[in-house]
């Protein structure tokens, strides 16, 4: 009934096998692929038929974890898989970015991948064999795809790179690295780095593109065997509409992109764009996407041999230069910290909001629930490229805003020298060219200002590629329209001494490791000038927080007092709060952590813990409250929850014939400790007056 078709490999000391031929068999390509017991299905469908309204390639990548593949029923009252969490956004982007550059510009049918977790170990990672898998499943299904890719994870331990890492050995590695590409170029890099040398990361790229490589053979043989048949693709012949364009309005083009702002330039472009379609209007062999596709290939030619023969940009900086920078904190009065970075015509508004361990955010995923003490929110509004649209949180705003994450995460403080929940929102209220870059500054001095002891200062900055043959430009602070018209984006940020995180996408089939090590060289050149224009406005983190930040302290007590501290139900930690006005957290370690609106509300909720919480000293005296009255004596509460008898005989300098005499219940005494008597206090007034 089935025609299998399987391949395995030892990648890494791991076996990684491809089936297909089983499963799915209406797909245009499917394909199962394993490693130890993670288990991911990738299918791929194209549309046989071109939308004529389409003037781009309409691929969709939805990686999806099933819980079921973890043995978990999902948690919530509704139980069953929604709407993509972050993690499952962030994987569809990185099997995305590889897979796209590889599709001829002239294919525009509809395509859809889904790769799916039906089975996870906790031990191998998903994302790595989804894009194995998918590559697999597009090199199978004849689509005109110039792939296959394969990819790798690199670790970074001890001066050692790691192929493919555990969870336990990244935790003490360096860094965190994906790259994706094919057996000649690398197509994509994503990494989170601790300060690393330009030189570690180039080597880091170099290991992983290495060890991918028979990964690729491995699909090669395996659609050699199985690959469907290819897709034939219609190319329109564009040659008169080409030539019409190029002799009408070079000129005017060339105008258009010598002019330095932005919104004058995209005016023009859109004058232009409109007598385009008019020279055309009568002609029903072309549409309206002909003429913009053609006048999009005129304009890249006329930007792209500018910066490649005149060495000249669209806004007449030189190819390592960066734009104009300006940078001002605590710009908000009620903001814990903030921040307005403006590079050229890309702005963000970065505020630092702190909270407690109970504003952590609490994530559900295949492992389990994790709490995540550093969030970091980007917000990408229409206004900011002065256009009308939808509001929302895209794939753009979870991807830009989880790499300027990355960017920061190794230089905060850690929880037990600074027990702080960080909130980060960057609004970009301008945007021409890497606003994820100015997030990763504005978060730097937002941070500073908010008085967070960050251990440096980190700046970020993207670079570009103009390529065309062997010869090669490699662009500092590229704008929107340089990104758009280039080959290549590549983010770099880190601090003075080295990168914290890398990623590059890459618009052609590859570029060569001497175009990085450039890239790298220059990018380095441009991240310490930008630190140095930072360090104008905040060069370190404030001494003192804002009197609007909450005020945490943490104190430990011994762990027989957690219950004490917690009540029966948590009823005293609730009067603590409800008296203090402070929040409080114990961990099973017995630290207890008091955040507080001002100092007084800690400094009440301190003063009740340490109470609740201190022993009894001989000879101390005390503040107490009568809590019983008896024939010889008085019972006293004091510290909170300690009680002790103070007997008749020590009620006064005199003989008391009745204990009501001196004291009556709910009375407010100075007691002194007299003695012990099997665990229980022994108190007097009388020595305490």
């Amino acid at each position: 009934m089935f025609k299998i078709y399987k391949k395995e490999l030892l990648v890494g000391g791991k076996k990684i096998t491809l089936e297909t031929g089983k499963i799915a068999r209406q797909a245009d390509g499917a394909v199962i692929a394993q490693c130890g017991e993670t288990v991911v299905m990738a299918t791929v469908v194209g549309a046989k038929k071109v939308n004529p309204e389409v003037d781009y390639f309409p691929l969709s990548v939805n990686y999806q974890e099933k819980y079921y593949s973890a043995g978990k029923i999902p948690g919530g009252y509704f139980k069953r898989e929604a709407r993509p969490t972050e993690s499952e956004t962030l994987i569809s982007r990185l099997i995305d970015r590889p897979i796209r550059p590889l599709f001829p510009e002239e294919f525009r049918n509809e395509v859809q991948l889904l790769p799916t977790v039906i089975s996870y170990d906790k031990e191998n990672e998903a994302d790595i064999l989804s894009i194995i898998a998918c590559s697999a499943a597009l090199s199978i299904s004849g689509m005109p795809f110039l792939g296959p890719v394969g990819a790798s994870r690199v670790g970074y331990i001890d001066g050692k790179y790691i192929l493919n890492p555990s969870k336990l050995e990244l935790e003490k590695s360096r860094l965190d690295l994906v790259v994706a590409g094919t057996k000649d170029a690398v197509l994509m890099v994503e990494s989170e780095a601790n300060g690393l040398t330009e030189e570690e990361m180039l080597n880091a790229v170099k290991f992983g593109h290495e060890n991918f490589v028979p990964v690729i053979k491995m699909i090669e043989e395996l659609a050699k065997e199985c690959r469907k048949p290819e897709w034939s693709i219609e190319k329109k012949d564009l040659s008169e509409v080409k030539e019409t364009l190029e002799a009408t309005f070079t000129e005017d083009l060339k105008k258009a992109f010598a002019t330095k702002d932005k919104q004058d330039r995209s005016n023009q472009i859109s004058e232009i764009t409109d007598k385009a379609k008019k020279i055309f209007e009568e002609d029903e062999n072309f549409t309206e996407l002909d003429i913009n596709y053609e006048l999009k290939n005129l304009e890249k030619r006329i930007v792209r041999t500018n910066i490649l023969k005149k060495k000249s940009r669209i806004d007449g900086r030189g190819l390592s230069d960066v734009r104009p920078i300006m940078c001002e904190v605590g710009i908000l009065p009620r903001t814990h910290g903030s921040a307005l970075f403006t590079r050229g015509e890309t702005q963000a508004i970065v505020t630092t909001t702190l909270g407690t361990s109970e504003d952590e955010q609490r994530i559900e995923t295949l492992d389990g629930l994790i709490r995540e003490r550093f969030m970091l929110h980007y917000n990408f509004p229409p206004f900011s490229v002065g256009e009308t649209g939808r509001i929302g949180t895209g794939r753009r705003e979870i991807g830009h805003g989880k790499l300027a994450w990355r960017a920061i995460k190794s230089s905060l403080p850690s929880k037990e020298s600074f027990p702080y929940t960080f909130r980060i929102v960057s609004e970009i209220t301008e945007s021409n060219g890497s606003s994820s870059m100015a997030t990763v500054c504005g978060t730097s001095l937002s941070l500073m200002d908010a008085g967070v002891p960050i251990k440096e200062p980190v700046a970020g900055i993207a670079m570009g590629l103009i390529k065309e043959g062997k010869e090669f430009r490699v662009l500092s602070d590229i704008l929107g329209d340089e990104d758009h018209l280039g080959d290549m984006d590549f983010k770099v940020a880190g601090n003075k001494n080295g990168i914290t995180s890398l990623q590059m996408d890459i618009k052609i089939t590859g570029i060569t490791f001497e175009i990085m090590q450039q890239a790298l060289d220059q990018a380095k050149n441009g991240r310490i000038h930008i630190l140095g224009e930072m360090n104008k406005a905040l060069d370190k983190s404030r001494k003192d927080m804002s009197k609007h930040t909450p005020k945490m302290e943490k104190i430990t007590v011994d762990k027989k007092e957690i219950a004490t501290v917690i009540g029966k139900g948590g009823a005293t930690i609730r009067e603590i709060v409800e008296k203090s006005g402070a929040k409080v957290d114990v961990n099973d370690e017995g630290v207890v952590t008091v955040a507080a609106p001002d100092e007084k509300s800690r400094n009440i909720a301190l003063k009740f813990i340490k109470d609740l919480t201190a022993k009894a000293e001989m000879n101390k005296i005390y503040n107490g409250k009568v809590i019983k009255i008896m024939e010889f004596g008085a019972f006293v509460n004091f510290l909170g929850k300690q009680d002790g008898l103070v007997h008749i005989s020590e009620l006064a300098n005199k003989r008391v014939a009745k204990v009501t005499d001196v004291v009556k219940e709910g009375d407010e005494v100075k007691v002194k400790v007299i003695g012990f008597d099997r665990g229980k206090v022994k108190l007097s007034i009388k020595a305490a007056l």
